[in-house]
């Protein structure tokens, strides 16, 4: 730090320490005023022009050293220069009161602020950049945050000294003509009497609707401009238009027709979406027929005899089935009879209230909805890898097309689909290999769940290289080869088919939204209400993240959909506090709220609760004894921070701690709670049970142990 910066720094410390040694803040209390009112009006009135100086200098330096007293000085002004004047001086000193601060903090801080965290501040420099004064407008007319702090954190941004300025003088004028209001109010309390004069009710009625109002103008005037440039239509055609028929999309619809709204929904694909068709459903058929085999092998261990042939193609019929018989569930009739008006073609957004839709049989035609919801779902990424057109592969989406087994199978990605389907694989026999760049499978996890996954699929076979980074696919005369590289050196890695399971992209484009000015370069963004930058478009499901399960995806549906038909009468804000999930490995591993790792990294105090399904009756009948029930609480508390489950039916045992977490329901209840005799459900309690005996109360035993001794005589 320079010269000047210490300088300045001890200037401040110094301002400080004198403000709270020498107690100046009793002089910036609204008794202390009351006392000395009528002494500052005499003074006032024969020097007018000095108090207001000497007032102005005043507000400037407690504002410009954020030092408590603001407000207090804000009625005081009142009281001494009236409503005009008061309004006047105060707007002034405020503002630069606040721009000093906001110097001082550039000035001291945002070069090492912007040196260390730079990366990370990407996105909010941009946006400062971009739309910082409309921002810091939202903020002085909502007092969401501390003035004082809004001055300090806007000099660490990007944000110009002079629009800084102008935007707070502008953005404070509301608030503080609001609280000169009530100074001049405060002023003429004489007796208790006075505290109920209709002026001043007035004024508390005013700094309790000001928030309200202020918030209701900055949404116009959001709306204003966004919507500029667009004619809005006189009347609607539908009350909701949803583009996409999955899970987000289907009980967005359901939703709608429920409360007899008029919607339509557009799927240019296949009802249902990804978890019925490529996704959740024929997955986790696979993985049972998988499991099956498995099974079969495993016989011999408990007493029973039997020969496991797997007909691969008998597998695949068998995942078309399923999905034929749970179609229904999602069908064109079903949401028809449901009063859904269900249109199988593309959809274009051509303005913020109107769509165009394109049906199969190639009529088009174009309607308008009061809201639209973008349920569009998400396909898997491919890597920009040399080579990898030219060897073939095959995704999450595609391997349901496959008709022969793979003979040696290269899973490229260690996230829950690449497990779920290595293991299916290895099982119904094929050779599997995965390579994943990051140390260990399943990073998302603790330590302790990849390395007893990554012990379960080496006992099964499957060759596991973490650490290894893809550099290029190749072919020689006989095989397809991939070359990854890692820090032991470069590997050759030959396999007859590839599956790419590195993740998912959002499905951006195709649909319009480029054209109204809407980013889809990444998910699309979304504030809490699920609103993009278009307050009557609304978006759920895997188009904006940030959890990519079914189950999440109907759940923002809920808010998209709610929010959409009764907005501006009432809105909900998207709630992501409890959200559990699964990986549908043996064993399962699931897992609510935080774990281990992401305690760590938030800076979070907790404790574990830990206990292995090895002790567990039912798991040990049954063949099933790993895994283990982690519960991590506040240290000396039973209330539930997250829960990480592995063993046995892991995602069904999950749920009480779902209810526990979400309904606030700690270990305390959940031990008292009767669990049937032999279950696997039992370890919910037993994992209760562990938590009570580490906290028993060691002194009350003591004397409880001293009674009992009595009692004996």
């Amino acid at each position: 730090m320079s010269r000047s910066r210490w300088l300045l720094l001890a200037l401040i410390l110094a301002a400080f320490a004198a403000f709270f040694w020498f107690d100046l803040g009793r002089y910036l209390s609204l008794d202390y005023f009351k006392t000395q009112h009528a002494a500052v009006e005499t003074y006032r009135q024969a020097h007018p022009w000095l108090t207001a100086g000497i007032y102005f200098l005043v507000y400037v330096i407690v504002t410009g050293l954020s030092l408590p007293g603001a407000t207090v000085m804000s009625l005081a002004g009142a009281a001494i220069f009236g409503l005009l004047w008061g309004t006047v001086i105060i707007s002034f000193a405020s503002s630069i009161g606040a721009t000093l601060a906001f110097l001082a903090s550039r000035f001291l801080l945002r070069d090492w602020v912007q040196k260390r965290f730079g990366e990370r501040l990407k996105t909010i420099n941009a946006g400062i950049a971009k739309d910082g004064g409309f921002y810091l407008f939202t903020l002085r007319l909502v007092p969401l945050f501390p003035f004082f702090l809004i001055n300090l954190t806007m000099g660490l941004t990007p944000i110009r000294t002079w629009t800084f300025y102008w935007v707070s003088q502008l953005g404070m004028l509301a608030g503080t003509i609001v609280y000169v209001n009530a100074g001049t109010q405060l002023a003429n309390i004489e007796s208790l009497g006075g505290i109920l004069s209709p002026g001043l009710l007035a004024s508390f009625a005013l700094l309790g609707v000001f928030p309200l109002v202020a918030r209701k103008l900055i949404e116009w005037l959001q709306a204003r401009r966004v919507y500029a440039g667009f004619e809005r239509p006189q009347r609607f055609d539908r009350n909701l238009i949803v583009i996409g028929a999955g899970s987000a999309g289907l009980v967005s619809a359901y939703i709608a027709a429920a409360v007899r709204a008029k919607v339509t929904l557009v799927e240019k694909h296949r009802m249902g979406g990804d978890c019925l068709n490529t996704g959740c459903v024929p997955s986790k058929t696979l993985i049972q027929a998988a499991r099956q085999a498995t099974s079969a092998r495993r016989a011999t261990g408990y007493g029973v005899k039997t020969a496991v042939e797997v007909d691969f193609t008998a597998v695949m019929a068998r995942v078309k089935s399923v999905i034929r018989k749970i179609e229904p569930h999602d069908s064109v009739e079903r949401y028809t009879d449901l009063g859904v008006e269900v249109v199988q073609g593309e959809a274009r957004i051509t303005d913020p209230w109107r769509v165009k839709i394109r049906a199969a049989n190639g009529e088009q035609r174009t309607l308008s909805a009061r809201s639209i919801v973008v349920a569009a779902g998400a396909h898997p990424s491919a890597p920009p890898i040399p080579g990898l057109d030219e060897v073939g592969y095959i995704t999450s989406d595609t391997l349901w097309e496959l008709s022969e087994l793979p003979t040696r199978l290269l899973v490229l990605g260690g996230g829950p689909i690449g497990v779920e389907m290595a293991q299916a694989f290895a099982r119904l026999g094929s050779r599997v290999t995965v390579v994943e760049m990051l140390p260990r499978l399943l990073v998302r996890e603790d330590k302790e769940v990849s390395s007893l996954i990554e012990h379960q699929f080496s006992s099964e076979g499957i060759e596991i290289l973490t650490g290894y980074r893809a550099q290029a696919f190749t072919r020689d005369t006989a095989d397809k080869i991939l070359i990854a590289q890692s820090e032991e050196g470069e590997r050759r890695i030959p396999f007859d088919t590839l599956l790419v399971a590195v993740g998912r992209s959002a499905n951006l484009s195709g649909y319009g939204l480029e054209d109204l000015g809407i980013d889809t370069n990444r998910p699309l963004e979304v504030n809490a209400f699920l609103q993009t930058r278009f307050p009557n478009i609304y978006a759920a499901g895997d188009i904006i993240g940030p959890f990519p399960f079914t189950h999440v995806a109907a759940h923002q549906a809920w808010y998209a959909s709610v929010n959409a038909l009764f907005d501006p009468f009432k809105k909900f804000r998207a709630d992501y506090s409890v959200i559990p999930w699964a990986t549908f490995t043996e064993p399962e591993v699931a897992r609510v709220g935080l774990n281990e790792q992401e305690a760590k990294e938030q800076g979070i105090e907790y404790e574990v609760t830990r206990y292995g399904l090895d002790d567990l009756d039912r798991a040990i009948a049954d063949g099933v004894a790993q895994g283990f029930v982690k519960v991590l609480t506040p240290p000396g508390k039973d209330r539930i921070l997250g829960v990480t489950l592995v063993g046995e039916h892991a995602a069904d045992l999950l749920a009480e701690w779902v209810l526990a977490m979400r309904h606030g329901i700690g270990l305390n209840k959940i031990l008292g709670t009767i669990h049937i005799y032999p279950t696997l459900a039992e370890a919910n309690k037993y994992t209760a049970g562990q938590w009570k005996r580490a906290h028993a109360p060691e002194r009350l035993l003591a004397w409880v142990e001293r009674f009992h001794a009595w009692r004996r005589g």
